[in-house]
């Protein structure tokens, strides 16, 4: 056996990692380990703490939620938390979304979502089976969101388990081929049999940080409109203020017919996830004819603690300055950026809200590329927690984050490329 912990840590090749680091508390911005150093946090641990670490209003909640109940049979239940939430989701998501339905992460969010898709033509007697989603896009590590998802490292070994999807060229940079993506799926509607487009709004996250406008997002939505198609947005890393705004939706004036949360749903705080849907999706399984029941459910469906944590962020969006202190950070970010515009080790600069990325030119990119461990290492020697995709570094903090803390992510970012280049020039 090798190492001494039993734990089998996630996306962890632990033959060539360094043992973990014990965290021992956490807040706003930083992580402290076990050995006292204080660590930033520029991924707002992989993309989920939105205010910060340990939020009080939001902590708070969950201390008291506490006090009343633990997990309760959602089959059986309902309880407040969970139904205020709902009520507060509807009426801050774009409009037409009706219901919601609870899970526990991000992927079975969007399983859910690929379910009820497929269940709302199915319970009709129509036949349309077919998905189609973006190149690169990735949504999540469930075997329904890995067939979504772009084919890869990611999902290799597991080929046989995974059925075939539609899959649409990136739309962009250029006119040409935002184009070429709206006539690809144009040409398959036609084809007909289509069931829904599964799409991460303005920003693929896993996929490397690619970004693409509000536009072709809008005229998707128009042609799915067209043909009958139905419109799922996966906004499990893209809501909760990330592109800007509370949801990338909003940017191209997109009504889905499922939208899918998760991440900064709790602020981040404990895992919630809700698939939301129309009132005419519901209405396709709502029957006497118990066969159309939507048959999906989570042992901790709806945990009240975690509800509770939601209603508070919904709270904290209500009555403090979130979208101000979202402003800043998208202030400060492109203040910063400037100045790898003139540095030839960077290309493909570029921000979408309180997310920025570029990309460090090396011999070769990718996920698998080799200076994405290198660059980790140089983070973690200047306790920053920075975590690249291959060459693509970005930096998605929590709103909480100062200027002086942006500036030793990107001092970091600048001086960590130069060493892994020295060492690749030798």
């Amino acid at each position: 056996m090798s190492g001494t912990s039993p734990v089998w840590h996630p996306f962890t090749q632990h033959a060539l990692e360094p043992p973990m680091r014990t965290a021992v508390h956490a807040e706003g911005a930083t992580i402290i380990d076990g050995d006292g150093n204080t660590i930033l946090d520029g991924i707002s641990s992989w993309w989920v703490i939105t205010h910060g670490h340990r939020y009080p209003p939001i902590m708070e909640a969950i201390r008291n939620a506490s006090k009343e109940l633990d997990q309760v049979i959602f089959a059986e239940f309902t309880h407040e938390p969970a139904e205020e939430l709902a009520r507060g989701l509807i009426a801050v998501a774009p409009q037409g979304l009706t219901r919601v339905f609870y899970s526990d992460s991000g992927s079975t969010a969007v399983e859910c979502g690929i379910k009820m898709a497929l269940g709302h033509f199915h319970n009709q007697g129509i036949d349309r089976r077919r998905i189609a989603v973006v190149e690169d896009g990735y949504h999540g590590d469930t075997i329904g969101t890995m067939s979504a998802g772009e084919r890869g490292v990611f999902n290799a070994p597991y080929d046989p388990l995974l059925f075939s999807v539609e899959r649409l060229p990136f739309p962009g940079p250029g006119a040409e081929k935002e184009q070429a993506c709206l006539d690809a799926f144009e040409a398959l509607c036609r084809q007909g049999g289509m069931a829904a487009i599964l799409i991460e709004p303005l920003v693929l996250g896993a996929g490397g940080m690619r970004f693409y406008s509000a536009r072709v997002l809008s005229e998707l939505a128009r042609i799915a409109r067209a043909h009958g198609v139905l419109v799922i947005a996966d906004e499990v890393m893209t809501g909760w203020g990330r592109t800007g705004t509370r949801f990338a939706c909003e940017q191209a004036g997109l009504r889905p017919d499922i939208l899918c949360t998760s991440k900064g749903l709790t602020g981040g705080a404990i895992p919630l996830a809700a698939t939301l849907a129309t009132e005419e999706i519901f209405q396709s399984h709502y029957s006497t004819d118990r066969r159309k029941t939507f048959f999906h459910s989570s042992s901790y469906t709806a945990n009240p603690m975690a509800c509770a944590a939601g209603v508070a962020n919904l709270k904290v969006w209500a009555e403090e300055p979130v979208q101000d202190r979202i402003d800043a950070v998208v202030a400060e970010h492109a203040a910063r950026l400037k100045r790898f515009e003139n540095n030839p080790n960077f290309t493909n600069i570029r921000q979408a809200g309180t997310i920025a990325a570029l990309d460090l030119v090396v011999p070769a990119g990718g996920y698998l590329a080799d200076c994405g461990p290198k660059l980790r290492a140089f983070f973690r020697e200047k306790h920053l927690l920075l975590r690249p995709l291959g060459n693509v570094l970005y930096i998605m903090a929590p709103y909480c984050v100062t200027p002086a803390q942006l500036d030793r992510f990107y001092d970091g970012i600048e001086e960590g490329a130069e060493r892994v280049l020295k060492e690749f020039a030798r």
